[in-house]
């Protein structure tokens, strides 16, 4: 339940409004994510997935803008001081979120990496884990803005996706490498797996920097 005496941003709407927006980019890349891969899987390099990763860039540039604006105000307006510093370091982790499904997506599209059809559900169960660890950890780093005592709540779920995509991405690995494929074709997909994977991992480093500074404003 949202708690009026953790708000943080009284008289400064413009302020939360942008954090916000930012939060929502989360969202987006990630769905974008996940619609690139899709049509990865069924198509290749194909022109739609041309079209479903440019979206991606586009989040990602938005982002960019975006946090600039946030250090921006907060300093040229001297907003929040107390907090100044947690919030520029929340908001910079965002940002190294949604740069990583973008870094991972324009991967697949300059390296054409084959994956072959034995290798299709375990891979899109893992683009799955870390979406939604992404955005899980984006409802977390929302709540802190309203009520950080919520925060350790939401915090669950971030890990056990993490987890969760961890032993994906072991099982994947292990897999590729136990096929008949060139060694060069298992490097390339062991690689292309470990940047999905490490979508996830950064959503983790966000929910653990969010937990020190929710107790630090408990305290």
């Amino acid at each position: 339940m949202f708690n009026p005496k953790y708000l943080m941003f009284s008289g400064t709407r413009e302020l939360e409004e942008k954090i916000d927006e930012m939060h929502d980019k989360i969202i987006e890349s990630s769905m974008f994510f996940k619609e690139a891969f899709e049509i990865y899987i069924k198509e290749k390099r194909s022109l739609n997935y041309r079209r479903a990763s440019k979206k991606i860039k586009i989040v990602e540039s938005e982002a960019d803008d975006l946090r600039r604006e946030i250090e921006s105000r907060l300093y040229r307006q001297n907003l929040i001081p107390d907090l100044r510093a947690d919030v520029l370091q929340i908001v910079e982790n965002i940002d190294k979120v949604i740069n990583e499904f973008d870094e991972v997506a324009h991967k697949f599209y300059i390296e054409q990496p084959d994956i072959p059809e034995e290798f299709y559900e375990k891979f899109k169960l893992l683009v799955s884990q870390v979406s939604e660890c992404a955005e899980n950890m984006s409802i977390a780093s929302r709540a802190f803005f309203r009520d950080f005592v919520t925060v350790r709540d939401y915090s669950k779920k971030v890990y056990l996706l993490e987890q969760e995509s961890d032993k994906t991405w072991s099982k994947l690995k292990q897999e590729v490498f136990d096929s008949k494929l060139e060694l060069a074709h298992k490097i390339q997909l062991s690689a292309l797996i470990g940047g999905v994977a490490d979508v996830a991992d950064k959503a983790e480093d966000c929910m653990d920097a969010l937990l020190i500074f929710a107790i630090k404003r408990d305290i």
